[in-house]
């Protein structure tokens, strides 16, 4: 009996002393005069004693998957929790009686938890609390990835009860600027001989007068039947001998063309973190389509710069990208037609990619060289092999179109500011008076702000660049 005495008591006192030791929740409650003192709180996997001023026969619990009990004497009793929720623990005394009843409310470990927390986000300010079977979180937090951390720790510990109630914090609207250079260059190089006979009605030709008509044409002397187009007379040279009744002629034709085109658009687009934003500079080309009845209807289809982006802060400055950005344009060397229509294709340089960077830094997502080149001679079969003589009947034409497109890319994370701050480019110019116009020939007369941040930017003139400069 003493030994079975000393045994309780040693489990009692470990019992009491892990309740009284262990983190919030874990608690001694007594039961007096046949009432609770208070609800029983239980962490989960945490224990907690129960006393009653008088013995009881019979306990149990509605729930054990949330709770679990067992005696260490006729007034003691030990509730484990296992499980988050709410149950009831009934306590009955030697004659059948109710002593009461104990609403347990079992809930996540928070103490731990919010150890944790500390350890791994040591600066944010979050708050934690339980509620029902769950765990809440708020508070700001400097960025989004520090959010998604206390979100993935918290359902470690409440899978799939975890409210997030936290807001991040700093600056989450982000300016994209993007610039798009494009340079097209193209030469073009044509050299060909001709050579033309005749005596009398009996006429030969190669090239440019294999034509019995372009031959007559270029003995007769008359320019309105010039045997050669006026674009190809450019580069035309003709020699011409006539003796007697015989009739020669030798046109060289060498014909060089150069083209240079230059695209540059600089779109400035902003948006707040996490949400989708789009921008076109350009047009809309119509295309005719036909219905299943027959009917004719008309569908357009953007062309131009276009740009889309969603920036994510991720954390501090650095700016998660997923950006689309495209060039394109009308091709009228390529078309389509049927039914009376006339289609033209597009051409279309894309890229689409996902990038990470700081606030103010800049990568080159896309870099693009095209070099198409063409080099075609042609001849007549034996003769153009002839040296010296055989360039009389040979043509040769070279080409070569090259380009090349550049997209640059920089975030930037902006505030708004105030609207006195700012200044529209036609904040510099205003319509002339008619004295202005007839008298003095002004298209345009000044119009600049008097004080302000405004005014500042209004004095710029028009011989440097526009548009709107972000510090």
């Amino acid at each position: 009996m003493k030994i079975d005495r000393f045994i309780k008591a040693a489990l009692v006192g470990l019992s009491v002393a892990v309740a009284t030791t262990g983190p919030a929740g874990a608690e001694t409650l007594k039961v007096m005069q046949g009432s609770a003192s208070s609800a029983l709180k239980v962490a989960m996997n945490r224990a907690v004693v129960v006393e009653a001023d008088e013995p009881f026969a019979e306990i149990s619990i509605a729930n054990p998957e949330i709770a679990d009990i067992s005696t260490l004497s006729d007034k003691t009793l030990y509730v484990l929790g296992k499980a988050p929720g709410r149950t009831t623990l009934t306590i009955l005394g030697p004659d059948g009686h109710l002593i009461t009843n104990v609403e347990i409310h079992v809930t996540p470990d928070i103490a731990e938890f919010k150890e944790r927390l500390r350890q791994i986000l040591p600066n944010e300010r979050i708050e934690v609390r339980t509620a029902n079977d769950g765990i809440v979180l708020s508070g700001v937090v400097s960025s989004a990835q520090k959010l998604d951390r206390a979100l993935d720790l918290a359902r470690r510990y409440a899978p799939d009860r975890v409210s997030n109630l936290m807001s991040v914090g700093g600056t989450q609207q982000v300016m994209l600027k993007v610039r798009f250079a494009e340079m097209s260059r193209s030469v073009h190089k044509n050299l060909s001989a001709s050579l033309a006979m005749a005596n009398g009605n009996v006429g030969l030709g190669t090239g440019t007068f294999a034509d019995a008509g372009n031959q007559s044409a270029l003995f007769d002397g008359d320019p309105t039947t010039n045997p050669i187009s006026s674009v190809e007379a450019n580069g035309r040279m003709v020699f011409g001998v006539n003796t007697g009744g015989l009739q020669l002629a030798i046109g060289l034709e060498a014909l060089e063309a150069k083209g240079l085109v230059r695209t540059l658009a600089e779109p400035n687009l902003t948006a707040l973190s996490g949400q989708a934003a789009d921008f076109l500079a350009g047009g809309e080309y119509p295309i005719p389509v036909v219905d299943k009845d027959g009917g004719v209807f008309v569908t357009y289809k953007k062309f131009g710069v276009e740009l889309k982006f969603t920036p994510r802060v991720v954390d501090g400055n650095v700016i998660n990208l997923q950006l689309t950005a495209a060039v394109s344009g009308i091709d009228p060397t390529n078309t389509f037609q049927q039914n009376g229509f006339s289609i033209n294709a597009f051409k279309r340089r894309e890229t689409q990619t996902t990038v990470e960077m700081r606030d103010g830094e800049s990568f080159v997502i896309a870099g693009l060289l095209q070099d198409d080149f063409r080099d075609l001679a042609g001849q007549v079969p034996w003769l153009g092999d002839v040296p010296v003589l055989g360039a009389l009947f040979r043509s040769s034409d070279y080409k070569r179109d090259q380009s090349e497109l550049v997209i640059i890319v920089t975030p930037h994370l902006v505030t708004p500011t105030r609207g006195e701050a700012l200044a529209l480019p036609t904040d510099r110019i205003r319509p002339p008076t008619e004295a202005e116009l007839f008298m003095f020939g002004k298209t345009a007369a000044a119009n600049r702000p008097k004080s302000g941040a405004a005014s500042e930017v209004a004095k710029q003139d028009f011989s440097g660049s526009y548009g709107y400069v972000m510090e």
